[in-house]
């Protein structure tokens, strides 16, 4: 079963950064695309960002879209997100999971604890 650690996230002002990373295990990581989602209070899980499995597609939702930056080390088995200019409504936890190729979609057959970034004004 995969399994992922994610970590990194905190509080934080509107306008400061923070990087997440998430650790993956249980599959041959290199082969998957891997992704970036959020759940804010009351709301949906959301995709937020995604990597192709070696590395140079690149997705974003369009609100975080010049601000986050994803990227992946296979020797280590982890995704990262980097998050700039942060602003109060990317308030949520995060999660990272691994992803159907060129889907924003994946089995989701388990989530990670995931990492609470919060953003005060």
């Amino acid at each position: 079963q995969v399994h992922t650690v994610e970590s990194g996230g905190g509080l934080v002002q509107a306008g400061g950064s923070l990087r997440l990373s998430c650790a993956a295990s249980g599959l041959t990581f290199s082969i998957y695309a891997m992704g970036w989602f959020r759940q804010a209070p009351g709301k949906e899980r959301e995709f937020v960002a995604s990597v192709s499995s070696s590395g140079p597609i690149k997705r974003y939702v369009d609100s975080v879209k010049g601000r986050f930056t994803i990227s992946r080390d296979n020797d280590k088995n982890m995704v990262y997100l980097q998050m700039n200019d942060l602003k109060p409504e990317d308030t949520a936890v995060y999660y990272c999971n691994y992803l159907i190729a060129g889907t924003t979609s994946g089995p989701f057959d388990s989530w990670g604890q995931g990492t609470q970034v919060t953003v005060s004004s």
